[in-house]
């Protein structure tokens, strides 16, 4: 995997996180003993590697939970803990907002949300995405995508990119599914 012209194979999550790589998941893991607010400043301590002004981190972290509709006691709760669904993938939006990274990976951030939930995180990729950074969203569902501007869309079958198109991709496989494509992987 090559990331601005650098092999990032053989690096640590924390150096491919220094690089501005960012990665969510599917189904966030829950960490007990760290809280939510911790958790983004130690974080964003080790990306930049300078002391993060924590006043104006708390401001900064209270603008985005306002933002995404969140709960403002889940900043205090350890990470993830107890949180439904949606709040974990909301929760990693946050995260991606705060941490501001060249690259976002975002895998499923859709995955068993409700409609509501999926606008919410629509509009969080949206805060986030500019000319100075990337987002590639992995998902089996094309309703994210209804709330975004898509520049590509690729289909992966075991591994291999099958085909490439713009937004009206999305559209098609959404109306006819992937079966046609599946004989091309």
């Amino acid at each position: 995997i090559e990331f601005e012209g650098e092999n990032i194979n053989d690096l640590s999550t924390d150096k491919i996180a220094k690089k501005g790589i960012f990665m969510s998941f599917q189904s966030p893991e829950e960490i007990p003993g760290i809280s939510n607010m911790n958790f983004l400043k130690y974080a964003k301590n080790k990306i930049e590697d300078k002391p993060v002004k924590v006043f104006q981190l708390k401001e900064e972290v209270k603008k985005y939970i306002e933002e995404l509709n969140m709960n403002p006691n889940l900043i205090n709760r350890y990470l993830n803990v107890g949180f439904s669904g949606g709040e974990k993938k909301k929760n990693e939006i946050l995260q991606l907002l705060v941490l501001n990274p060249k690259l976002a990976i975002l895998d499923e951030t859709d995955s068993g949300l409700d409609v509501d939930a999926i606008r919410t995180v629509s509009k969080g990729i949206q805060m986030y995405h500019n000319e100075e950074n990337s987002v590639m969203i992995i998902t089996h569902n094309t309703r994210i995508l209804e709330n975004l501007k898509v520049d590509y869309v690729h289909i992966l079958v075991n591994g291999k990119i099958v085909k490439t198109g713009d937004a009206s991709l999305a559209k098609e496989i959404e109306e006819n599914g992937y079966e046609k494509y599946k004989k091309l992987g």
